[in-house]
């Protein structure tokens, strides 16, 4: 069975990108714009810390699968905290990129609760989780087409608990059906979500253990 490689074809897409600016195909040397959906920080770190240099980067923070609205708020607060802190990395010069922007969705657990009606049982990292996948992508690829995005693309690959694949395959569909291409990913790749964890650390992310939704808070044990 043939497995698809994501971060090769990544690095096909980065490597022309790169070329299309040196030979002037790219007027000015501008660097195309990404759509980013993020579930939270730690995930986001590497992904933004990669991919910064290459994109206008607007991270799109979208999860109404979080149950609590205190973590919602949580998570949030951190998130932008990163970006600022990237941010003036960058303005300082100690970090090499483009200057991230910040985009917040609506907060409203109920769209998470329709698409998971009827599969509330499903073991975590199946059925329930692929529609989920699919609510905030949808809401990811439809906001990427109304900001005129080159690409749109999702944090969630770096996760070793995530399915790449299935990310992937709902990505590509997606971009289908809005016309905004989709950056292929496994964020996991090359040591990524080790990465992940180390930038964590050294900005003193909050890490949680579970995705945000009541069943993964059960399975979490929680």
């Amino acid at each position: 069975m043939n497995v698809t490689n994501y971060q090769k074809e990544l690095d096909i897409i980065l490597e022309k990108l790169e070329k299309d600016r040196q030979t002037g195909l790219l007027d000015g040397g501008e660097k195309k714009r990404l759509f980013l959906h993020s579930c939270c920080a730690p995930c986001s770190s590497y992904v933004l810390e990669y991919l910064c240099s290459h994109f206008h980067i607007t991270v799109f923070y979208f999860n109404p699968n979080i149950s609590s609205s205190a973590e919602y708020h949580k998570r949030v607060e951190e998130q932008m905290r990163l970006i600022a802190s990237y941010n003036q990395e960058m303005e300082a010069g100690t970090r090499r990129g483009y200057p991230i922007d910040f985009v917040e969705g609506d907060y409203d657990p109920q769209r998470f609760y329709e698409v998971a009606k009827g599969y509330e049982y499903c073991p975590e990292g199946g059925e329930r989780c692929f529609r989920c996948f699919d609510l905030r992508l949808r809401e990811t690829a439809k906001r990427a087409k109304e900001t005129d995005a080159d690409f749109f693309c999702t944090t969630l690959t770096i996760s070793p608990l995530k399915n790449a694949g299935k990310l992937n395959e709902i990505g590509m569909a997606l971009a289908a059906v809005y016309g905004v291409p989709w950056l292929p990913s496994d964020f996991k790749k090359r040591n990524g979500y080790k990465r992940s964890i180390e930038l964590s650390a050294e900005y003193g992310l909050y890490r949680q253990n579970y995705c945000g939704c009541g069943y993964s808070l059960h399975n979490a044990g929680k």
